[in-house]
């Protein structure tokens, strides 16, 4: 059961609620959010949901038997919107865009991928500074000092950034710098990371687990909202399977799935996905015949110069192309 309480609920008012929950014999943990204040409620006996919904101070009730219940649609009937600041939105009634190269490689770049992104109107840059590799001797970023060469130049061009934390430590220094942290496939389930990021008032975007289930995910989401953080997203970026025909399998599956079970924007990541550039534009277009509420994928002047990921990265022709046929495609579905 949630209960979502009013805004300025007194301490005595709270108090009589907590007790009523508690003669019922339910457990009880509070969570307070930039959004709201909530009674999240476990327990197994029956009672008349009515004599809780009809205490004072108390905005809302629902019952919600998913393991998972702050970021379960069954109690919230409008999905969630996030808001970046100077009118970029993202939810069910903004398909958004978000693009940019797998690594920050260096001021050039980030300025000529910036200029493409103005070019196109997409107003959110992804690019990671920590990079979690699987070789140790590979490229794993320019760090806090490219993430701030990354934010000027971005900032001066309004463009929004998204990027990679892949630990607790790294949040302090990179929070000024950020308008979305990304948590990669790697620390889906890094659950210290999650807790702390459910602490900070700056969006987290959530990959799924390379191995994850759909269920797993929205619990990692719940690590993050049950900490105070109602600004989630979710992303789907392919699953590790049998098949060796591509990086990974793109779950079609999930996005519907997703949009089913939680109230919270869903994302899909055609470039790792699939992992083959050339098959990258037909996913991020099944991806929106799906019901996402945008895509994410890799953008490089040069791919096959890019110090990460090259193979499943678009060149600036190719990602404009991209951006024409998903614009005309999203339109031609809000007629």
């Amino acid at each position: 059961m949630i209960i979502q309480l009013e805004q300025n609920i007194s301490p005595t008012v709270k108090e009589k609620i907590l007790s009523s929950i508690n003669t019922i014999g339910y457990k009880t943990t509070e969570v307070k959010t930039q959004k709201g204040i909530y009674l999240v409620c476990i327990g197994k006996n029956e009672f008349d949901i009515r004599l809780i919904g009809s205490l004072n101070g108390v905005q809302d009730v629902h019952r919600v038997s998913d393991s998972y219940k702050l970021v379960s649609r069954k109690w919230k009937v409008n999905a969630t919107e996030i808001d970046l600041g100077d009118g970029v939105l993202i939810g069910e009634n903004n398909f958004s865009i978000m693009a940019g190269p797998c690594s920050i490689e260096s001021e050039e770049q980030v300025e000529k991928v910036v200029k493409h992104l103005v070019e196109n109107n997409i107003k959110v840059m992804r690019g990671g500074v920590f990079k979690p590799r699987s070789s140790p001797y590979a490229f794993r970023g320019m760090g806090i000092d490219g993430l701030k060469m990354f934010n000027r130049i971005c900032r001066a061009n309004g463009i929004k950034i998204i990027t990679e934390v892949m630990q607790v430590s790294q949040i302090a220094e990179m929070i000024d710098y950020v308008d979305v942290f990304q948590v990669g496939a790697r620390n889906s389930q890094n659950f210290n990371l999650l807790d702390e990021l459910g602490r900070v008032d700056k969006p987290v975007l959530i990959k799924r687990g390379m191995s994850g289930t759909i269920d797993e995910l929205l619990q990692s989401a719940e690590y993050i909202f049950s900490n105070g953080n109602e600004k989630l997203m979710l992303c789907e970026r392919g699953i590790r399977s049998y098949e060796t025909a591509y990086r990974n399998t793109f779950d079609i599956n999930a996005i519907p799935i997703l949009k089913e079970k939680t109230h919270l924007p869903v994302i899909a990541d055609p470039s790792h996905g699939i992992g083959i550039r050339e098959h990258v534009p037909m996913i991020a277009l099944a991806a929106m015949m799906a019901g996402a509420d945008g895509v994410i994928y890799e953008v490089h002047e040069k791919p096959e110069e890019a110090a990460s990921d090259g193979a499943q990265t678009l060149n600036f022709d190719e990602s404009k192309q991209l951006v024409g046929r998903l614009n005309a495609n999203y339109s031609l579905n809000l007629v």
